[in-house]
């Protein structure tokens, strides 16, 4: 009788649970538990976030009632919100106390204020056949938020209805310009780069009522952002090219640059403007009109970022690898002609973030023009806090929050689009 074999034993196969089956965990219940592993995983966790929730709280309503419940003295004895000095002053705080005597009008103040959104829009906008990135909404809104935020309060401290509705139309100028671009025939928009320009000349003509010496009766916020905007402009293309000097093999144009750039980044920036203020008429003939204190200004401000915007575009030139210079010279490619098509596009987009750095940080370096006696944004507010309305009240943090958060809006806008323009292009990618 033949034995039967032995009777194989085959694992049992696993139990797969059912996923229906099992309870789902609401939104509210997963953010419930990431906040516990987060901010209460231990005693030292949660000790630490009660602590910063505290400081929080506390900082938050301090300033609460300094933005909303702020109540002080004024100089007949009566009580009144502490935002009145902005309030009262906020024209003077927009383009200073001697803009109106000149006879420019305001007509063509805000004629150039909207042209100025147009040519923004201009400048960003879309051309024809152009694909259009997309942008998301938190970069969007990184980008206008600020923007927005300062046009609300400047509203807000707004009592006349005239210029919230000036105020509210600045969006669609913008809005023009942007979709404006995508219309003009590509034969314009060859010379796109010569429209900004004379758009930038017509906006800077319209401030000045066509007379470019009323720039000196330029103030406040109108100063802050002509003195930036100018310098930015024309301090950008002499970098480049003293940067390119400096790399260059002609005997005589390279020790040029080096003496220019080691001597002006070897002086601060006060020192120049006193020689602008007071030094610069030496060297101009002596028949010669004086150049407004403000052009002087501007001037010296251009030649001192000038020479630090030259060093950081040195540094990209020398990211850039030398076979792209080889690979030009195997073309047969003239070396401008390497430099301009093949060199310096890569060298600027990797000098984006530094070139932005050192933009924020000459805008904020106009402060330094209160020292030289010309009333920007930061100047116009010590001679405001001597009026015998807010002499000695305690007005001082209202007004100096106020410049700061000015500053703010510009600074923090300024950014955000260069982390856009380097999203972009790509910096940081190969």
């Amino acid at each position: 009788m033949s034995q039967l074999p032995p009777s194989v034993q085959y694992p049992e196969e696993p139990v797969v649970p059912d996923e229906q089956a099992a309870p789902k965990q609401g939104a509210t219940s997963a953010l419930a538990q990431e906040l516990r592993e987060g901010l209460f995983k231990d005693a030292k966790n949660t000790i630490v976030t009660l602590l910063f929730a505290g400081i929080f709280v506390y900082i938050g309503t301090r300033a609460y009632t300094f933005i909303f419940d702020n109540m002080k003295l004024t100089g007949d004895g009566s009580l009144a919100n502490s935002w009145l000095v902005i309030d009262q002053n906020l024209t003077a705080f927009m383009v200073g106390s001697e803009f109106g005597r000149t006879g420019i009008g305001f007509p063509m103040l805000w004629a150039a204020i909207y042209l100025t959104a147009m040519t923004l829009g201009f400048a960003t906008g879309p051309e024809k056949g152009e694909e259009v990135d997309p942008m998301p909404g938190r970069t969007r809104a990184s980008i206008i938020g600020p923007a927005l935020l300062g046009a609300v309060v400047l509203m807000t401290l707004t009592d006349t209805f005239t210029p919230k509705l000036l105020m509210a139309l600045i969006p669609l100028a913008f809005f023009v310009g942007f979709k404006g671009v995508g219309l003009l025939p590509e034969k314009v928009m060859v010379h796109k780069t010569k429209i900004l320009v004379v758009l930038a000349v017509l906006i800077f003509l319209l401030e000045t009522g066509f007379e470019p010496s009323n720039v000196d009766s330029f103030g406040g916020l109108m100063l802050t952002i002509n003195a930036a905007f100018i310098s930015i402009v024309l301090c950008f293309p002499i970098g480049i090219v003293f940067a390119l000097l400096r790399r260059s093999t002609f005997g005589l144009l390279r020790p040029v640059a080096v003496v220019y750039i080691e001597l002006i980044r070897g002086v601060p920036l006060i020192s120049l403007l006193f020689m602008g203020e007071f030094a610069l008429g030496f060297f101009l003939p002596p028949d010669s009109n004086p150049l407004p204190s403000v052009i002087r200004s501007i001037f010296m401000i251009t030649l001192f970022s000038a020479a630090y915007v030259a060093e950081i575009v040195r540094g990209g030139l020398q990211s850039v690898p030398t076979g792209q210079m080889e690979a030009g010279q195997a073309m047969g490619l003239s070396p401008l002609t390497i430099s301009r098509r093949i060199i310096l596009p890569q060298a600027l987009r990797n000098s984006i973030p530094a070139l932005v750095g050192q933009f924020i940080a000459l805008l904020k370096d106009t402060t330094l023009l209160i020292i030289i006696g010309q009333r920007e944004l930061l100047g116009i507010s010590a001679p405001l806090l001597q009026n015998a309305q807010f002499r000695n009240q305690g007005y001082a943090p209202e007004v100096y929050a106020f410049v700061a958060f000015m500053f703010w809006i510009m600074t923090f806008s300024m950014s955000r689009a260069s982390q856009r323009l380097e999203t972009k292009l790509g910096v940081g990618t190969r």
